[in-house]
């Protein structure tokens, strides 16, 4: 799989939507990552969504990582079960969480220094605590407009990203 051919990989961002491909797995929460940088267009970044399944996310991403400096130009979007729904933050080497898409990159890239823009999938129960979801269920229309204005956002957040760095955007959005 390329997903490039001639770029300088050091001056170019990539920024890699997680979820897997296929129909069937369209508007899921695993999805989340994949859907939010869906059309975008960021001067400076070329956008990436894998054609591997989640659990293989390092495959895709190993072509375009070849040391820790390239690593720290990879932005991984993705969905995450610990976040609320309507919520995103973004960070930098930081483990996986137990995330499977995470855990490949980490170790195709073999490091975890690379920045992660998380994606909230959980709803709140009662007493304001997180309901873990089925990841592969799909979100509900009234989910799917908070994704909407949440995807809008992230979108800004990417674009701090690249254009004024990581900690900029982190200070920013988080």
């Amino acid at each position: 799989m390329h997903f490039f051919c001639g770029t300088n990989v050091l001056s170019m961002f990539y920024i890699v939507g997680l979820g897997n491909p296929g129909e069937e797995y369209e508007g899921t929460r695993h999805n989340a990552g994949r859907d939010a940088v869906a059309g975008l267009d960021i001067k400076g970044a070329k956008v990436l969504t894998p054609d591997t399944f989640m659990n293989k996310s390092g495959e895709a991403v190993k072509p375009l990582i070849k040391n820790a400096k390239q690593a720290e130009k990879l932005v991984v979007v993705h969905d995450d079960l610990d976040l609320p729904l309507g919520t995103f933050k973004i960070s930098f080497n930081k483990s996986s969480g137990g995330h499977k898409g995470i855990e490949s990159i980490i170790k195709a890239a073999k490091t975890q220094a690379f920045v992660r823009v998380r994606i909230g999938i959980s709803s709140k129960g009662t007493g304001g605590k997180l309901k873990k979801p089925d990841i592969l269920g799909k979100f509900s229309p009234r989910e799917q407009a908070v994704l909407k204005k949440l995807y809008k956002e992230i979108h800004a957040a990417l674009a701090v990203l690249v254009s004024d760095g990581r900690d900029k955007a982190m200070s920013e959005y988080n």
